[in-house]
C-alpha cells in the first residue's frame, strides 16, 4: 500500500533527493540514469510501518532495493555495497510479495 498519495511534502522531496543523490554517487551512476525513491507503508505482518524503496535502470535492467526504515531515517550507510550492484538486478517476471 502507497500512504500519503496526493501533494508531494517538500521535506519528504528534499529527502528523497538527498537518498537520489547518494544512490548515484554510490553506484556511479550517470545524470541520465533514472532513479526512484519512494517511501511505502506495508500492510503485512512484521513488515516496519514504513520502509524506503529504490530502484533505478541501467543496460543490465531494473535494479531494486528496500531499506526498512523511512525516507527520513536513511543513512549513506544504509546503501548497498558499490559491487552488490549486478545482484539487485530485478529479473522482468518477478512479483514483490512483500520483503
Amino acid at each position: 500500500m502507497l500512504g500519503n498519495i496526493g501533494k508531494p511534502d517538500p521535506l519528504s522531496l528534499s529527502h528523497a533527493d538527498r537518498i537520489r543523490e547518494a544512490v548515484r554517487a554510490n553506484f556511479e551512476l550517470g545524470t541520465e540514469i533514472v532513479i526512484m525513491v519512494s517511501e511505502v507503508e506495508c500492510q503485512s505482518p512484521g513488515c516496519p510501518p514504513l520502509e524506503t524503496v529504490v530502484a533505478f535502470w541501467t543496460d543490465e535492467g531494473r535494479h531494486r532495493f528496500k531499506v526498512f526504515k523511512p525516507m527520513s531515517e536513511f543513512e549513506d550507510d544504509d546503501l548497498p555495497w558499490k559491487w552488490l550492484r549486478r545482484s539487485l538486478t530485478v529479473p522482468e517476471d518477478y512479483v514483490d510479495g512483500c520483503c
